[in-house]
């Protein structure tokens, strides 16, 4: 059963690969065998995840893509097909926050998150879905959020996008799922990445947030490649259509009080 977790012979391509999750999913991927190409809107951010994959003995390629232009991400997709013959998986991980009021929210401040994480989603889930529909495999995998199901103060776009991408991924699963396309979201808990760095320089923020989770603790990006790279597998071949969390148990436990005696 071990082969069904491995990703040999496969083309994975990894947008936002840069850094952060991305990086993460890109060097597991490697790792579980596939030729995996490293798409980022810096390419010396792709270009350094890929010659860390060089480096471990993995197979890699990069490039400059940017998710908010269609055709940019279009060119992306289909020099990898260009390149490697195929396209068997996908995993789009770009998402950006303005953590606001949202009485304080600015025009421009909405249409700028929705753009990049709503606009763009789709726009790497459109592209990979018609190269995949037309060879009649393949398996998206996109990043949405715990931020889809429970909100706090200031995450009222950001959250809107979030839940936003479980829809894109539940209508794209129904419709690519009869050409032979899986499509699956990814909701993790609080990562350590550069999008959370403001609370983390703040003691007493970083402390709430991990108490929150079951585990006590953040995540690290390595931690949400495994259920990512999971996703594109064999070993979820009739996983379609749905949000895998991984949250440590935030979404499980109330949190406000711990009953005497528990």
């Amino acid at each position: 059963m071990s082969g069904l977790f491995r990703l040999d012979g496969k083309v994975v391509a990894v947008v936002g690969a840069g850094a952060g999750i991305g990086e993460a999913v890109a060097r597991a991927a490697a790792g579980q065998g596939a030729r995996v190409f490293c798409l980022d809107i810096s390419e010396p951010a792709a270009r350094a995840t890929a010659a860390r994959i060089r480096q471990a003995g993995g197979t890699a390629d990069a490039a400059s893509t940017e998710i908010t232009d269609a055709g940019s991400i279009d060119a992306a997709l289909q020099d990898v097909v260009t390149a490697a013959g195929r396209l068997d998986g996908l995993v789009c991980t770009p998402g950006i926050n303005v953590r606001k009021k949202l009485l304080d929210y600015s025009e421009d401040e909405f249409d700028r998150v929705v753009r990049v994480n709503l606009k763009g989603t789709f726009n790497a889930l459109r592209s990979a879905g018609r190269i995949m529909a037309a060879q009649g495999a393949g398996s998206i995998v996109i990043l949405s959020s715990i931020r889809s199901v429970a909100v706090e103060p200031g995450q009222s776009v950001y959250a809107c996008t979030k839940a936003g991408i479980v829809q894109l991924v539940r209508g794209a699963a129904c419709e690519l799922g009869p050409r032979g396309v899986r499509v699956n979201a990814v909701g993790p808990g609080v990562v350590e990445t550069a999008l959370t760095a403001p609370i983390k320089s703040d003691p007493a923020w970083y402390s709430a947030y991990a108490n929150k989770s079951i585990l006590k603790r953040w995540a690290t990006p390595d931690e949400i490649a495994g259920p990512t790279v999971f996703l594109i597998s064999d070993a979820a071949s009739f996983v379609t259509g749905t949000i895998l969390f991984a949250d440590g148990g935030w979404l499980a436990a109330d949190g406000r009080f711990t009953p005497p005696g528990m």
